[in-house]
């Protein structure tokens, strides 16, 4: 059956139960089983929307699964509920990011109640990735990262909850709430150096925080580099480290940017600067610019 064919029986479908959810808040239908014509209907929604995801149909079967979603909460099946939100929102994700998250924000809605935070969290940065990807409102992104964090911290699921922050991290970083960003990425490198599988990743996020501090003021950044190797001496050692150490500013502006310079094209030549990396860099060339612009 070719994809019209799959839509027009699923339109039937869609009509069937719609007729058996109406007799069934009838006198004589409340009568004579409602509750199973709802639970019929339910089944007929889900196949309905299964067929208009064959047709690509994709707005009708988010449509259709909302259906199906909301006559299970009326019959109290929380969890079918929220499983067809979910459906529905994966749906309308190829659609409408709207609808997608409404959907979504539905059926975290009955998890947070059930007490099942760890998918919540996971819907939630769902949801975030809608906002990153699809209608690029970083703000939302971050709510909803911070929103996925919190929960999985709250269920022990570290591992997941920093993933989450360093989201969070690097767009606070984008949106130059620098402070924020340090916050962030101290905590996870305070959190991972002291497991041996993640330890090595450390480096990068001490380094990350150091570089937002260079941003904001070179002296600060000078000592939290300073802690960093304190806390942790596999630091000292690394690139991300030696990169950082240029003459202290306010002695040879030339020589701060050259040797500013020469350290990121030596550790670029070695490594592939990323593009977060390169932006926060070129922030930090301007900053010493600009201070520079200051002293003449």
């Amino acid at each position: 059956m070719d994809n019209s064919g799959k839509e027009k029986e699923a339109m039937q479908l869609m009509a069937e139960a719609d007729k058996k959810v109406k007799s069934s808040g009838s006198f004589l239908g409340g009568m004579f089983g409602g509750n199973h014509k709802v639970e019929d209907a339910c089944e007929m929604y889900a196949r309905a929307a299964n067929m208009f995801k064959m047709a690509k149909n994709w707005s009708a079967a988010g449509n259709a699964f909302c259906q199906a979603a909301r006559l299970h909460m009326q019959l109290q099946n929380k969890l079918d509920s929220a499983t067809c939100f979910v459906d529905a929102g994966n749906a309308y994700k190829k659609s409408d990011p709207h609808e997608a998250i409404n959907c979504l924000n539905a059926a975290i809605e009955i998890y947070t109640d059930m007490g099942r935070f760890t998918i919540a969290a996971k819907h939630h940065m769902t949801i975030a990735e809608v906002y990153e990807s699809e209608l690029v409102d970083i703000e939302k992104a971050i709510a909803h990262y911070e929103q996925a964090a919190d929960y999985y911290k709250g269920e022990e699921s570290n591992s997941s909850a920093n993933k989450c922050l360093l989201k969070v991290g690097f767009f606070s970083a984008q949106l130059e709430q620098y402070a924020k960003a340090i916050e962030i990425y101290e905590q996870v490198a305070t959190n991972t150096m002291d497991n041996p599988l993640l330890k090595y990743n450390a480096k990068e996020y001490f380094f990350k925080a150091a570089l937002c501090h260079f941003i904001v003021d070179e002296l600060n950044a000078k000592l939290a580099i300073e802690k960093y190797e304190g806390m942790f001496p596999a630091f000292s050692d690394s690139r991300e480290c030696k990169l950082l150490k240029v003459k202290k500013l306010g002695l040879d502006m030339d020589c701060v940017k050259y040797d500013l310079c020469s350290n990121v094209k030596e550790f670029d030549s070695i490594s592939r600067l990323d593009q977060w990396q390169t932006t926060m860099l070129l922030r930090i060339k301007k900053t010493i610019q600009g201070d520079a612009g200051d002293l003449k």
